[in-house]
């Protein structure tokens, strides 16, 4: 499906990237996080280390940097060289609460649709 709808998967990708930076908010939310850190937490919400590699990972947290929705320091690390730390900032929470929203209201949409389904099978 993806070679003969190649605009499709190209969007399906920008979404999961999207969701990805959603799921990074809510991991910083809760504290801050390194790379490596962050991307084993991913797993929570799908994601594999098959399916994406660190410098996506990387990319993306530059990208939320450049949108001032993350910050980040480099800080010595207790087992190795200094490594960069981020941090969710006040932007970054007003996006996570505005996304949140707008998943709940997504979430209620598609269990009408499955429920609507369901009740005809």
């Amino acid at each position: 499906m993806c070679e003969d709808k190649n605009l499709f998967c190209n969007e399906k990708h920008n979404k999961m990237e999207r969701f990805m930076e959603i799921c990074l908010l809510c991991l910083l939310h809760e504290e801050t996080g390194h790379g490596y850190g962050l991307i084993e937490k991913l797993s929570i919400f799908g994601f594999t280390e098959e399916t994406m590699n660190i410098s996506t990972l990387y990319r993306t947290l530059r990208k939320m940097e450049n949108e001032e929705l993350v910050s980040s320091i480099w800080e010595q690390s207790e087992q190795g060289p200094k490594r960069r730390v981020y941090n969710i900032t006040d932007n970054g929470k007003k996006e996570l609460e505005n996304w949140i929203s707008v998943l709940k209201n997504r979430k209620a949409r598609i269990e009408k649709l499955i429920n609507r389904y369901e009740s005809f099978n």
